[in-house]
């Protein structure tokens, strides 16, 4: 039903040869414009790419009732540290875990232990913790908030067709790995969403939670919690299952927001993701470095992932990329 093309966007390569090559889908989006794609048409489900307009609907509602902690928490996949499980009990009445639909899970976090799965150790638990308070404020039933009948749901597509238009539907529903509907989109549509939150940022908190408590949104060594600490306040990072980044940017060559989407087709590789991250990131003049090198592996990233009118700068990247010795040659 759903015809996807993956174009080349990373290689590793050894003296030389290719012997890794990642592919993938990435578009560039700003104000109603669509400026950058390779695979952008690819469907895909929006997954945790989407969790700030999850959260977007009943925000005005929970603005008084979470700490900045918290609201960082409501959009974020987290990884059970300490501090991520402190901010959500801040919130989440012990009386009312049970209500908690998120499937029991063991920490997502490096390094986290625990002696069996708990509902709390879900990345996503914050959000459903955020939805149950949302729900009991605004009168909803708090017995069946997953379902996509209940009224929160109606709520969250209106936040989604503000930005891609009042008709606008989804090709299919699935059920998320948290057991919230997830809807498919397009990467551009995804692209766009991101764009949009550049745009809006002060009609809420969510870019001020996510951008002012990045350790909160992911985590100790995670991707987007790093880019944001690096890009001070300026990108709004996310990542989402099975090989989504999202990225917000302020630029001043983009006064509409920029939106970037990227997928990698084989799923969560954080390693590839970092260096296509990167390259972009440096590329537009944001001070993001490389994740830790490859083993006497050069990581090229595909020109295709930018724009034509980046390309002088994108190749001034790749050029000190290229410059660093790796010893791969006798």
């Amino acid at each position: 039903m759903f015809e996807t093309s993956w174009p080349k966007l990373l290689e590793y390569k050894r003296n030389g040869i290719s012997e890794v090559v990642v592919h993938g889908a990435i578009s560039w989006f700003t104000g109603q414009n669509e400026i950058h794609e390779a695979g952008g048409s690819n469907v895909l489900y929006g997954r945790s790419l989407t969790k700030p307009f999850q959260i977007k609907g009943v925000a005005g509602v929970l603005d008084r009732e979470l700490s900045i902690e918290a609201k960082a928490l409501s959009v974020a996949s987290h990884g059970s540290e300490p501090m991520h499980l402190s901010t959500l009990r801040t919130y989440l009445n012990p009386q009312k875990e049970a209500q908690l639909l998120t499937p029991p899970s063991m920490p997502l976090g490096a390094g986290i232990k625990a002696d069996k799965p708990s509902a709390l150790y879900h990345p996503c638990s914050g959000k459903h913790a955020a939805i149950l308070r949302a729900c009991e404020l605004n009168g909803w039933p708090t017995t069946d908030y997953t379902s996509p009948s209940h009224p929160y749901h109606a709520v969250y597509l209106a936040e989604l067709r503000k930005v891609l238009g009042p008709a606008w539907q989804p090709d299919a529903m699935a059920k998320d790995g948290c057991g919230l509907p997830t809807y498919s989109m397009t990467v551009t549509e995804l692209a766009h969403l991101y764009s949009s939150l550049a745009v809006t940022r002060n009609d809420d908190w969510i870019w001020n939670a996510m951008t002012e408590r990045p350790e909160i949104v992911g985590g100790t060594g995670r991707l987007d919690t790093n880019i944001m600490n690096a890009c001070g306040g300026r990108v709004l990072a996310k990542e989402g299952a099975d090989g989504l980044l999202g990225l917000s940017i302020l630029h001043p060559d983009f006064k509409s927001g920029l939106g970037i989407a990227i997928k990698i087709a084989h799923g969560w590789d954080p390693k590839a993701m970092g260096f296509i991250a990167s390259s972009i990131l440096r590329t537009l003049g944001f001070d993001f470095g490389n994740p830790p090198p490859l083993d006497r592996q050069r990581a090229v990233v595909s020109n295709a992932t930018v724009p034509l009118k980046y390309r002088p700068q994108f190749e001034a990247v790749v050029a000190v990329d290229a410059a660093l010795v790796l010893d791969d040659q006798f």
